[in-house]
């Protein structure tokens, strides 16, 4: 088994190598056929790419800004990057259904060992915060963890597109993908959950339009648009019932506008819950930010999935919706007026085409 020193400089070694994005329709063709000989050819790309990405990972985070690489949560993060490049590296390449299936069992392990990672990041901030006030918004500390972030996203997608491709097919699906993703059941399936949450936390919550391309559908991960739509829905809802008070019959709806265009779908969420102040708004984009008080001390920020299940007040919501969006070529845009109300652009790239984001190696 290899010692300390030698996974150490196994990382280094990896982290000189330039990720390889992939295709939307790469992963859909794939998955839609997923035959041993297309599992084998997955897999064997993982083995070589997902090692490199992860050390990508390692490197910058032995080398953060204002102490945070320091700080015990970010260590321990660390750690865990490096027992899972250990774990892939003591992996042979697959070459027979055995090992296919024995590399996809580990992967799986090492997504579940990641499942809290973003929770365990917010705490070294935190960490930071505390013992060094202001530094913790450093913006070096805000571009290091947009591109930590999204290549985490990269990572759960091809780890969990791969495993997927082990379970029963599913029509109209392949993988994780979905062919005929439909916006606007994934805004009734968003808004559900949003409503449920917004009457536990307030005893009501706001009715929803929606209006535009209703009947539209396109190639796209469900999974993603839920999460993102969810976020944003949970927060109109929010600032509605704080601005207008909870008399239900007295609350403004909040409209969903669904449009289609030759490159992209768009997504408007509007509400009348009273916007947010011009000063504010680049604030929203910065991690730990939030105008909600924070939930209870024990509650983790995630567990199988990047968002959170409280109403409010981690601070992580936008600024992670906005990479989900951008991991695929999307955008997350947000215009307010002060004193009306709050519109959320949601723009998602339609052409399979499109490439993983993935972060740039640093110079």
């Amino acid at each position: 088994m290899p010692g300390t020193d030698d996974i150490l400089d196994k990382i280094r070694y990896l982290a000189q190598f330039t990720q390889r994005p992939v295709k939307l329709s790469q992963l859909f063709e794939f998955g839609r056929s997923p035959t041993s000989n297309v599992l084998m050819t997955a897999a064997q790309f993982l083995h070589q790419e997902l090692p490199v990405r992860l050390a990508h990972r390692v490197a910058e985070l032995e080398s953060l800004p204002c102490g945070l690489s320091e700080m015990p949560s970010v260590r321990s993060v660390r750690g865990m990057y490096i027992d899972s490049i250990s774990d892939l590296n003591q992996l042979a390449r697959p070459d027979t259904t055995e090992s296919e299936l024995a590399f996809t069992h580990s992967i799986e392990a090492i997504k579940r060992r990641h499942n809290n990672v973003v929770s365990i990041m917010a705490k070294g901030i935190q960490e930071l915060k505390q013992m060094r006030g202001s530094e913790a918004l450093d913006p070096r500390i805000q571009a290091f963890l947009d591109r930590f972030y999204l290549s985490r996203i990269g990572v759960r997608m091809l780890i969990g597109q791969h495993i997927s491709l082990h379970d029963p097919p599913r029509p109209g699906f392949a993988g994780l993908i979905s062919q005929r993703c439909s916006p606007r059941e994934m805004i009734r399936r968003a808004m559900e959950s949003a409503r449920s949450l917004c009457v536990e936390r307030y005893g009501c919550a706001p009715e929803l339009g929606v209006y535009g391309r209703a009947e539209l559908v396109f190639t796209y991960i469900s999974s993603h648009l839920h999460h993102m739509l969810f976020e944003l829905l949970k927060n109109s809802l929010r600032a509605v019932v704080e601005r207008h008070g909870s008399r239900e019959e007295s609350l403004p709806r909040v409209r969903v506008v669904i449009a289609e265009g030759e490159e992209d779908v768009t997504i408007k969420i509007s509400d009348e819950g009273g916007g947010i102040p011009r000063s504010g708004i680049d604030r929203i984009w910065t991690y730990l930010y939030s105008t909600a008080p924070p939930p209870s001390d024990g509650f983790e920020i995630e567990h199988e999935n990047d968002f959170s299940a409280p109403m409010a007040g981690l601070g992580y919501g936008l600024p992670l919706s906005r990479l989900y969006a951008r991991y695929f070529g999307g955008d997350l845009q947000i215009l307010s007026m002060e004193g009306f109300g709050t519109d959320a652009y949601l723009h998602l790239k339609r052409l399979a085409t499109t490439e993983e984001n993935v972060p740039r190696k640093l110079l």
